[in-house]
């Protein structure tokens, strides 16, 4: 009953600019956190980025400075902007929300950076 739907990957060169997002739908009323996970190949998934519902986001060490995280609440959605982006940022990108207390995860979306 929530989907969440990612878009914005592809392939972009180094130095490069992407902007990811993910549109949820369903049943729901309001999200508490949203956020972005990666997962390189043969690596663990970690987390990116996190937005709470007052607007406030975290972001891991390896993308601060250079990742934004934005929501628009109305229409369920979230953004990732990335900016000089490095061939070490390859991966497929999955959104997250947290809702009524259970998480939800989108398919992915891939993400790859050539040098």
């Amino acid at each position: 009953q929530v989907q969440l739907v990612e878009s914005g990957g592809g392939l972009v060169q180094a130095e490069g600019s992407l902007r990811l997002s993910c549109a949820a739908s369903g049943s729901i009323f309001s999200i508490n956190v949203m956020g972005w996970y990666r997962q390189a190949p043969g690596k663990q998934r970690e987390l990116v980025a996190t937005i709470s519902s007052g607007g406030v986001a975290n972001y891991a060490d390896s993308v601060k400075g250079r990742f934004t995280i934005s929501r628009d609440s109305a229409k369920n959605t979230v953004y990732l902007q990335m900016n000089s982006l490095k061939p070490e940022d390859t991966a497929v990108y999955y959104c997250n929300i947290y809702l009524r207390a259970m998480y939800y995860w989108g398919k992915g979306t891939l993400v790859t950076v050539s040098s």
